[in-house]
């Protein structure tokens, strides 16, 4: 849900929590905050920016990064889209654009400052791709009445040969049709080479003046200082075995997007990075470890694939069953349910869904605010 964060169609406090506050009634949990610098395997032991602590199992639930593929001046001036930050920085540089696109006035400028590149068309590229679109058709013209009509588009661009490439050709069909109706200018087959002074440069020469380009492109796993080589597998991922515990080592865990399990005889070449496999790694590690602690034996694990969902845009989904399809109205409000029931809170799901009502009913969300941080003068 961050994309809708940073289209300031909801606020960040509807899909975030303190976990210090969901650690409340937790007798037998400590947080401690701090960033890993170092796992120590042989003293059993981690070093962070705020101390050592000492463990009798470590889990690494780390996650990934974005991936810039080695793109420097892409990793420098793209925007990602992985954290609450990043969303809010979204926000306030989308709509700094448009400031700046209804002061300008030299077409070409214009131009610049609306166009808007997206680099990715997995699930993250097209619902921001869909949403940016509709923003740009309702919103944009109430508040920006002085911006030329069609002076901006959006344009979403991805090196494969599809749309949503993991998803079926169902849901990769409909996600480019309405996109492409909905204007969003889409280019396949297509790598991004480079940004270079508010050009995006492309694979097949081509290039695009925009002074954004969002980076949905892909990630890659944090790294873990302290493990072997031999424990990193492609694209920088943990390699486990079928009870999540890192090749190699006695008691040390690894789950979700940070880990590549190869056991499942489902899923030879791991898992996809999905918040499913996550959430029952994890749910299984914990029931394993109480199993180990009284002298059982754990589980294996194996991937119960429930489906994959995406939406595109206002009343328009797609959803992908282990045994169907189904797309449109209803498949937009089994997304939304199913996007309410994780988040923490009855609070956060009561503004959520709110939120959405009266963003969805008005077309006019509220939350159109530019934050920044105020700079001291000197």
């Amino acid at each position: 849900l961050l994309y809708q964060v940073s289209t300031a169609f909801i606020e960040a406090s509807n899909i975030s929590y303190p976990f210090r506050r969901m650690f409340q009634e937790k007798e037998n949990l400590s947080f401690f905050m701090g960033t890993l610098i170092k796992v120590n395997r042989e003293s059993n032991s981690i070093e962070t920016d705020n101390g050592t602590l000492n463990y009798d199992h470590l889990i690494l639930a780390m996650g990934t990064e974005t991936n810039y593929f080695g793109l420097e001046n892409v990793k420098k001036s793209a925007l990602p889209m992985k954290t609450i930050d990043d969303a809010l920085k979204m926000r306030n540089h989308i709509l700094l654009r448009l400031e700046e696109a209804v002061r300008a006035t030299n077409i070409r400028d214009k131009e610049k400052l609306g166009n808007v590149v997206i680099a990715g068309g997995g699930p993250t590229g097209v619902e921001i791709a869909g949403m940016l679109a509709e923003m740009g058709s309702n919103i944009v013209m109430k508040d920006y009445p002085t911006a030329r009509r069609g002076t901006g588009k959006i344009f979403l661009v991805d090196a494969g040969e599809s749309l949503l490439g993991p998803m079926s050709k169902k849901s990769q069909d409909e996600a480019f049709k309405v996109l492409n109706k909905l204007g969003v200018n889409i280019y396949l087959n297509t790598l991004v080479k480079d940004y270079v002074d508010d050009k995006v440069v492309l694979g097949n020469g081509e290039s695009i003046n925009s002074a954004t380009l969002i980076w949905a492109s892909g990630v890659i796993a944090r790294e873990v200082p302290g493990l072997e080589p031999e424990m990193i597998g492609r694209g920088r991922r943990i390699l486990v075995d079928g009870y999540n515990k890192v090749i190699g080592t006695e008691n040390i865990y690894a789950i979700g997007d940070q880990c590549m399990q190869l056991a499942d005889p489902g899923f030879p070449q791991g898992h996809p990075q999905l918040a499913q496999v996550a959430i029952q790694q994890g749910k299984l590690l914990a029931e394993n470890l109480l199993r180990i602690y009284n002298g059982k034996q754990p589980e294996l694990y194996r991937y119960n694939d429930k489906g994959s969902m995406a939406i595109i845009a206002k009343f328009k989904a797609v959803v992908d069953l282990p045994k169907g399809f189904f797309k449109g109205f209803f498949a937009w409000i089994v997304w939304l349910f199913i996007h309410i029931i994780p988040i923490a809170g009855f609070r956060n799901k009561g503004k959520l869904a709110f939120n959405w009502f009266w963003s969805f009913i008005t077309n006019d969300p509220t939350l159109r605010l530019i934050i920044r941080p105020q700079k001291k003068k000197e």
